[in-house]
């Protein structure tokens, strides 16, 4: 039986200020150590230019920080004191633990048999979707051949296919926690157990690749990714200061309350293509919902990757990207509706 989706809820509005704070100050060093170096340049380059102009920026790099400290501390100080307070930890543990897996795919033929067998052989899983984003090879026969329903989302991107993917496995009665995950056998079955050990905390528990120990060796996550993703999550983290401790914005793996996915669909932005669930998350803080990061397992994927981890480059614009929408607005990065 399926469920219908209810109304949005309207976002919690706050000022970030911490997060403004934190920009400003890093753009203040930023210019000092700028002007530094080129105060520096010039002094080896005698009788070319005057530096008297260099002293007098240096003055000025001081402005931001300044700001910048201001607002920190106006956050912390002040506008913290305003906010609830969490009296007590919540928990709630889930009527129904059983589970809906739903795995997004492109181009996964290599992988997604051994990826849907595997959620299939947990004993908490009641059922796999594979959400297939219109592959060019046989990644629909191969996921039901393997004993996966499969949905074929037509349009493209990253976004549309894990939006289609949260809404398909929310509207099932008989689970109330929907287990996202891909099909690239990056991730295993096996960590359903951590999860499960914190959804009752939580609303959403978010996987995060950051614990060193629980990372192959040989994976698509670079050093320059693991860095920017964990950057990433800190200015998450103060901009909705008090509310979590974040260190990654960028893995698929969660499990959600059916109920919050219900609260959250309505307002997320399914045009939003690789940086999608750093928008999730985002739009989840702001709506009020619980979320709780948990270490999971990280693997070299089976295949070649189409995502935001296909090198460096690629990647730090799809982090600028994140940045844009975690300080300004989704609204530009969004893509056409």
């Amino acid at each position: 039986m399926r469920l219908l989706i209810p109304e949005a809820v309207e976002p919690i509005r706050r000022l970030p200020a911490l997060l403004f704070g934190l920009l400003l100050i890093g753009v203040g060093f930023t210019a000092y150590l700028g002007t530094v170096l080129l105060a520096g340049l010039a002094a080896l380059i005698p009788g070319k230019f005057s530096v008297l102009w260099l002293h007098s920026v240096l003055w000025y790099t001081g402005m931001p920080v300044f700001a910048g400290i201001v607002l920190c501390a106006l956050d912390l100080f002040v506008l913290s004191l305003k906010r609830p307070k969490r009296e007590f930890v919540p928990i709630e543990e889930p009527a129904i633990k059983d589970l809906t897996v739903v795995l997004t795919a492109y181009n996964d033929e290599l992988s997604i048999p051994d990826a849907v067998k595997d959620f299939a052989a947990h004993p908490l899983v009641r059922r796999v979707i594979v959400l297939d984003n219109k592959s060019a090879d046989r990644t629909a026969q191969a996921a039901r051949d393997a004993g996966a329903e499969v949905i074929i989302e037509n349009s493209p991107g990253y976004g549309r296919c894990v939006y289609r993917a949260l809404s398909e496995g929310s509207k099932f009665e008989d689970t109330e926690l929907t287990l996202l995950c891909e099909g690239d056998m990056t991730f295993r079955a096996y960590d359903i157990d951590k999860f499960m050990a914190y959804i009752a905390h939580a609303e959403i528990v978010n996987g995060t690749r950051i614990v060193e120990q629980l990372r192959e060796k040989q994976t698509q996550l670079t050093t320059f990714m693991y860095y920017g993703n964990f950057f990433a999550a800190k200015l998450l983290e103060a901009k909705h200061v008090g509310e979590g401790t974040f260190t990654d914005v960028g893995t698929t793996y969660k499990l959600c309350r059916n109920r919050a996915l219900k609260r959250l669909l309505p307002v997320l932005d399914p045009s939003v293509n690789l940086e999608f669930n750093a928008h999730l998350l985002d739009t989840a803080l702001k709506c009020g919902v619980r979320l709780v990061e948990c270490p999971i397992t990280f693997h070299q994927r089976v295949g070649q990757s189409k995502g935001g981890n296909t090198g460096n480059m690629r990647a730090f614009v799809v982090g600028i990207r994140m940045l844009t929408g975690i300080i300004f607005s989704w609204k530009f990065v969004a893509g056409p509706k």
